[in-house]
């Protein structure tokens, strides 16, 4: 092996000292060579001097024949001249043949820089002079009888010559490519070692040749020449081979979805792929690069800082197959100059491609993920005095509360203005605003660093404070808070004193925050009813926990004597007004109390142990409805409210499907609606009962999307076809850019996961055209019709709107007409009879 570069690379100092090394050792044995043919006899053999010339000749083609392989700018040849050589020392003298080495190295090597030609000649004469040395030790001779030991003797002289050649010649290659040397050794170790075996046979049969006639020699060199051609296809096929499993290797891991890991393994990967000093990457958009070779990156920022590698620039422009995007420029840099072969320019170009391909997907997610991240801060706080809303203080609270154990006491204080709403009427909603934000800032520069300030609406506030020493100094952190607020306000030159009132309550052992908040609310109410500034919960004044209480001992009976009934509030295409599913209501009427609220009763129910059987109770009046109205000729899906509870239990989808069986009705006609809760986010059990569901042909819809940031990671693990916009955002989204963006967000996050969605608290036409607008299809609320009974409804689809049957409303435009939507809306593929 020996090394030939392209023309004119720089070499430090140390390679200059080992390439010195070698060419002085060679001058030692070209002297000792010379002295021994002054002071000897001529052999006889070298009476012929066709035998001179042609070890000469064999020795120039051996060096001119080379393969080919290059590393950054340098280009690494391999020849077959160590072959020659050791049929030189074989045939004739060591020391003719070290001088005719020197002569055949330097005829062929003449065009090279002297710096390589000089390598060259010392060390093709140190591989003589070590395979004759070999030979010598040995006690050569080619006696044709004996062809086994001749065969050893040859071989070894071979192996000296190889390894000779490699040691001199691998060092040097490391250092003027700035590799690592058992790389450099490792890299094509079996096709070098193929090739000595192939080459040892030539030489063995060469000589065998010669035993016949020394002229034959001449046959050699095309001999030697055919297999150079069979050895270099080798290599190229063996380097294409390496090089396209490199490039499937680089593309794969490029499959990351961060930006930084993307460009990261671009810079690594490309440096190895073609061989290049370094790898830049600029991005067009951002003015960022990104450099660095084999590794690790050096660079990382603004475009204009320049590189400290100077040499040839080869650049590829980062562009889809289409070539319609480009995101910028590749550029693999070397410190000499280089040319590319087509097949590394394909190579090249390929790894442009799938690098622009992988840079815009980790682009998408980074905006994905900054959209989310966005959308869960607005979902979960107040947009007009960034506080915490409710949704955020109840699920952080809940989470609180779950890991409690010994530090302390966790209580919450309820903060409502009164008489805010004379300050709206008097100056106007914008005062009332400013008004709103002061408050939040003067309770949260009033709050302690570990408590939670909230906005629960309108002119409602919360504090939750944790660890808490004992429940007395949650009064007077409250005292502190309201005194706060005693000062006037300043509102556009006008000082405005506002009074409040708040309600405190400790966390009970049971009941979570929703409890908390309630019991809070009852505090404050006693408040405001005693004209206190502040009172504290005491459940001997909670009628409602009374109220509960009683309710609880009726349910047995309520269950047995079917007091529990079910009103349908319809959903509406709302661009058409035809009634396409119906939402089952549970009330109860009791005899005492008359028509009882859910709200009121249904915490009773879970805690009853009767959940099963009013489950199975309202479950059956819904697909009783269902099949009258199928009867009827309306085939209307009805959708059931879940209880969290109700998914902990694994008989609940065989019992739902029997329910389906026994009413003679497909499973697609039922629509279960669930709520985002804790459990449905945390239990693996869950999963398995909505997974059964859905198998089985039930439809399942998320209720109150968007109030809470677990509805995005909701929607990786709960199977749903359908999603239900919250009514707070409807009814804001006039007013709220907040509440619309949400709308918007997830109507289009809808369409990408082909899920139908329904808006809920439609209550105006106005909000039902700019829900359709926005691509809304379906939705319910007041204005279409109030919670029915089952019959009421039937009658009500009959009778229809504007003599249409199945129409609770006036379509939005007529039938058969050309209606202009804008652009972006597009409901996804599903039939409009399917809302979920």
């Amino acid at each position: 092996m020996t090394l030939f570069g392209q023309g004119g690379t720089e070499t430090d100092r140390r390679l200059r000292l080992l390439v010195g090394l070698v060419v002085a050792s060679a001058g030692i044995v070209v002297l000792a060579s010379t002295r021994l043919i002054l002071t000897s006899t001529t052999p006889r053999s070298l009476d012929d001097f066709a035998t001179i010339a042609t070890v000469v000749f064999m020795i120039a083609v051996g060096t001119s024949v080379k393969a080919r392989i290059r590393i950054r700018s340098t280009t690494h040849q391999i020849n077959w001249n160590e072959m020659a050589i050791v049929i030189g020392v074989a045939v004739a003298p060591t020391s003719w043949v070290v001088l005719c080495t020197g002569l055949g190295v330097a005829i062929a090597s003449f065009r090279l820089p002297v710096i390589k030609r000089a390598f060259g000649v010392g060390k093709n004469i140190l591989v003589a002079g070590a395979a004759g040395a070999t030979l010598a030790l040995l006690d050569w001779s080619r006696p044709a009888e004996d062809l086994l030991r001749m065969s050893l003797m040859l071989a070894l002289a071979y192996l000296a010559a190889a390894l000779v050649d490699d040691l001199l010649a691998i060092p040097v290659i490391a250092l003027a490519t700035g590799t690592r040397i058992s790389r450099q050794f490792r890299d094509n170790l079996d096709l070098r070692v193929g090739g000595f075996c192939v080459r040892f046979a030539v030489a063995l049969c060469t000589l065998l040749l010669l035993e016949i006639d020394t002229r034959l020699l001449l046959a050699v060199p095309p001999l030697v020449l055919s297999l150079h051609l069979a050895y270099s296809g080798r290599i190229r096929q063996r380097t294409e081979q390496q090089v396209w499993q490199r490039l499937a290797q680089t593309t794969d891991a490029l499959n990351v979805v961060e930006l930084h890991e993307v460009l990261t393994t671009a810079v690594t990967r490309a440096a190895e792929l073609f061989s290049a000093d370094e790898v830049e990457v600029e991005l067009r958009d951002t003015d960022r690069v990104v450099r660095g070779g084999a590794d690790g990156v050096t660079y990382d920022g603004p475009a204009a800082e320049p590189t400290t590698v100077q040499g040839a620039v080869v650049p590829a422009r980062l562009e889809g197959h289409d070539k319609t995007v480009d995101v910028g420029m590749l550029r693999l840099r070397f410190r000499g100059p280089v040319k590319l072969s087509e097949r590394e320019h394909y190579t090249l170009y390929t790894f442009a491609s799938a690098l622009c391909t992988a840079i815009r997907n980790a682009q998408a997610y980074a905006e994905l993920a900054r959209v989310a991240q966005a959308h869960a801060h607005d979902a979960t706080h107040d947009a007009l005095t960034g506080l915490p809303n409710r949704r955020h203080l109840l699920d952080a609270g809940n989470d609180h509360l779950d890991q409690r154990h010994a530090d302390g006491v966790t209580a919450l204080v309820l903060i409502d203005l009164n008489h805010f709403k004379e300050v709206n009427d008097t100056l106007g909603h914008t005062a009332g605003d400013q008004m709103l934000a002061a408050v939040a800032a003067r309770l949260r520069a009033a709050a302690h660093a570990e408590d939670l300030v909230a906005r629960l609406g309108g002119d409602e506030f919360a504090v939750l404070m944790r660890a808490l020493p004992a429940p007395a100094v949650a009064a007077h952190r409250a005292e502190t808070l309201l005194a706060a607020l005693h000062e006037p306000f300043d509102l556009d030159g006008m000082r405005i004193n506002v009074e409040a009132s708040g309600g405190i309550a400790a966390a009970p052992a049971t009941g979570g925050m929703v409890e908390l908040l309630r019991r809070a609310d009852v505090a404050m109410y006693q408040a405001k009813r005693a004209g206190q500034r502040l009172a504290s919960y005491a459940s001997a004044r909670d009628t409602a926990d009374l109220g509960r209480l009683t309710l609880g001992g009726d349910l047995t009976r309520a269950v047995a004597d079917r007091e529990f009934t079910v009103k349908f509030q319809p959903i509406v295409d709302l661009g058409s007004g035809e009634v396409i599913a119906a939402e089952a209501l549970a009330r109860w009427r009791h005899p005492t109390h008359g028509m009882i609220d859910p709200l009121r009763f249904l915490e009773t129910v879970e805690r009853s142990g009767l959940l099963p059987a009013f489950a199975e109770a309202i479950l059956d009046q819904a697909l009783v409805a269902a099949g009258t109205w199928r009867d009827a000729g309306f085939d209307v899906p009805v959708a059931v409210n879940v209880s969290p509870r109700s998914l902990l239990d694994t008989r609940f989808p065989d019992s739902v499907l029997a329910r389906l069986r026994a009413h003679d009705l497909p499973p697609d006609r039922l629509i279960l609606e669930l709520t985002e809760t804790l459990t449905l986010s945390q239990l693996d059990v869950v999963d398995q009962v909505l997974t059964r569901l859905r198998a089985g042909g039930v439809r399942l819809a998320l209720d109150d999307f968007g109030t809470g940031y677990s509805s995005l990671s909701l929607l990786s693990r709960i199977p749903v076809h359908q999603l239900k916009i919250d009514r707070s955002f409807v009814t804001a989204m006039e007013s709220s850019t907040e509440a619309a963006a949400i709308i918007r967000s997830t109507l289009d996050l809808g369409r990408s996961l082909d899920l139908a969605v329904v808006a809920e608290g439609v209550e105006r036409e106005a909000q039902r055209h700019t829900l359709w607008e926005l691509g809304c299809a379906a939705g319910q609320g007041h204005l279409f019709a109030r919670p029915l009974p089952a019959g009421t409804l039937l009658a009500a689809l009959k009778r229809g709107t504007g003599g249409r049957t199945g129409h609770l409303a006036v379509a939005l435009h007529d039938a058969g007409a050309v209606v202009r939507l804008p652009q972006g809306r597009r409901q996804g593929g599903r039939g409009r009879h399917q809302p979920a």
